[in-house]
């Protein structure tokens, strides 16, 4: 079963210490919710995750299935089983997102087998086609230059086709819900519901009830700081719906000014 651990993350971005001491384990058939105010450290762990250079890891470590990931570049993490969901997708014209998915597809085979000749195009079609069924899209899109005039549900779409037909181990969803209307939020949501399996484990980045009500997590955690402070249930994300973020500054002033990003 797909486990992913992170021990005791501490990452710097330029001169400032962002992460502190950032603890999570999640395992295949999870949903985490991380939620938190600005500038306390979300980004910045999905991307530290993914292993952007940007972001310098100063201490800890990153375990899929028991093997550290920290001396692996961003493609290999992929293609072990990451994958992250941008806040901003960006756009490329002239590329179609079929063209774009099947040359994915085919890095991630040769990255196991270097011998693999790629999925041949009446293969991609058919999963394409099916994934697509189940995500209740119509073909036509896949047709489409990648994200290159998509409204922000499209662009959500496109990712959550992209995580049905490279079948990750750990999704990190990075504000997904960030500017979806109602009904955008609910077609992206159901797409990661129908794609939950027990080998398949979701860090949910967040700052809204309303995508959580959609995604049912077992777990919601508060960060603050650049690191975990409070974790529990359903109960904990309606507290910070109804309260807001004010009782966590209070009960943790010590952490008030040391994450960003």
């Amino acid at each position: 079963m797909t486990k992913l651990e992170i021990k005791d993350l501490h990452v710097n971005v330029g001169e400032k210490e962002i992460l502190k001491g950032f603890n999570l384990t999640v395992n295949g058939g999870e949903v985490h919710a991380l939620m938190g105010p600005n500038g306390t450290g979300k980004s910045t762990l999905a991307y530290a995750l993914m292993g952007h250079p940007r972001y310098n890891i100063l201490k800890g470590d990153i375990l899929l299935d028991g093997k550290s990931v920290l001396d692996m570049s961003v493609d290999e993490r992929s293609q072990k089983g990451l994958f992250l969901a941008f806040q901003y997708p960006v756009a490329i014209p002239g590329v179609t997102l079929a063209n774009f998915l099947r040359a994915a597809l085919n890095s991630k085979a040769k990255a196991i087998d270097p011998e693999d000749k790629g999925i041949s195009l009446v293969n991609f079609r058919r999963l394409l086609r099916s994934k697509m069924d189940m995500l209740k899209m119509d073909y036509s899109f896949a047709a489409r230059y990648l994200n290159d005039g998509f409204s922000g549900g499209e662009k959500k779409r496109a990712e959550v086709l992209q995580m049905a037909m490279l079948e990750p181990r750990v999704a990190i969803l990075d504000e997904t819900d960030s500017g979806l209307d109602i009904d955008a939020l609910r077609i992206v949501a159901d797409g990661v519901q129908a794609l939950k399996s027990n080998e398949l484990g979701v860090i949910l980045i967040t700052h809204y009830q309303r995508m959580l009500e959609y995604m049912n997590p077992q777990f919601v955690h508060i960060m603050y700081g650049g690191s975990i402070v409070e974790s529990g249930g359903a109960e904990l994300a309606l507290k910070l719906e109804n309260q807001g973020y004010d009782w966590i500054r209070e009960k943790y002033p010590d952490t008030r000014n040391q994450g960003q990003a």
